[in-house]
């Protein structure tokens, strides 16, 4: 096959979900609303944590930050597909990819840490009580937030600019409906050893250590609860921990599914379909999760609705 440079490569082309027009509609109206319910419904949790004095806490901390990571990770994603869809284009430029790439890396990366503070937060809460407002104060939840940003993004960057030193082939479809790295690099026509092996060091950081750190947290959590005497303080303790979990375990189990479903299958369009798990349904699910199961959260909601003004 004929290749050329990285600096010849005008544009990538995203093959989507599935080449049917007529399904094209039916995909343009079913990802509008759940990227709509995805901003919304995060855009509430945002507010009804900035606009209750009671849920400014460490506890709350990094929960407000983790709507804008949900809206900026879907609006990385989804909002050029729906593009593509009412435009009937495919393209998206070799900058552009490139960029889609970093910031999908990016919030991925910080998600996960995000996850793993909150968990710490719930460990040094239920097993440490007394030593809480000691060892989770506010500036060392603005330092780990901001170091998670900066682990996140370098780590990001590093992997979407090593793409540059790639010469890719003349056929540049991406059976995908985002620029994902793993797809990019199969594109390649120069060797890919050294991408391949960060991409597997990056995902051990990015993965491995976040939820090594969550796994952690409730092997501590967990007997420490059984043990408590009275049955009411143990639903307490493990009511606090069932949102988290649920969004830890729908973050990772959709994750950890599109992974086997592409190791099972030879077919890169059925993987493809098989990402929108991880890229869509979590974020649209969090802020129902969180908003549910929290009786801090609905109070705050209920508040927030009602300064809402209502026209005849």
């Amino acid at each position: 096959m004929e290749s050329e440079s990285q600096t010849g490569v005008g544009e990538f082309l995203l093959l989507g979900l599935s080449e049917d027009p007529e399904l094209q509609p039916l995909f343009f109206g079913l990802f509008l609303t759940m990227y709509l319910v995805t901003v919304l419904g995060n855009l509430f949790i945002t507010l009804a944590v900035s606009s209750d004095s009671h849920l400014h806490t460490p506890m709350y901390f990094s929960l407000s930050h983790l709507p804008f990571t949900d809206i900026s990770f879907s609006t990385t994603t989804v909002l050029k597909m729906l593009v593509n869809l009412q435009t009937q284009s495919k393209s998206i430029t070799y900058a552009g990819c490139l960029a889609q790439i970093g910031f999908v890396l990016v919030f991925v990366g910080l998600e996960n840490f995000l996850l793993a503070a909150m968990a710490y937060d719930r460990y040094v809460a239920i097993c440490h009580p007394l030593r809480y407002t000691v060892l989770i104060i506010p500036r060392f939840c603005v330092l780990l937030i901001l170091l998670s940003l900066f682990i996140s993004t370098v780590l990001g960057l590093l992997l979407s600019l090593m793409v540059l030193r790639l010469s890719f082939c003349k056929d540049l479809e991406i059976p995908h409906f985002f620029c994902e790295l793993a797809q990019v690099i199969k594109l390649a026509c120069s060797d890919t050893l050294m991408n391949n092996i960060l991409i597997y060091t990056v995902a051990s950081l990015f993965c491995g250590v976040p939820l090594s750190g969550i796994i952690f947290s409730y092997t501590q959590i967990v007997p420490f609860v059984l043990r408590m005497p009275s049955a009411g303080t143990k639903l307490k303790a493990f009511s606090t921990c069932g949102s988290h979990l649920a969004v830890v375990s729908l973050f990772y189990g959709t994750l950890f599914g599109v992974y086997i479903s592409s190791v099972v299958t030879d077919s890169p369009r059925k993987t493809a379909v098989a990402s929108v798990m991880y890229i869509v349904v979590p974020q649209m699910m969090n802020p129902f999760i969180y908003s549910l199961r929290n009786k801090d959260m609905k109070r705050a909601l209920r508040k927030l609705i009602s300064t809402i003004p209502s026209f005849p």
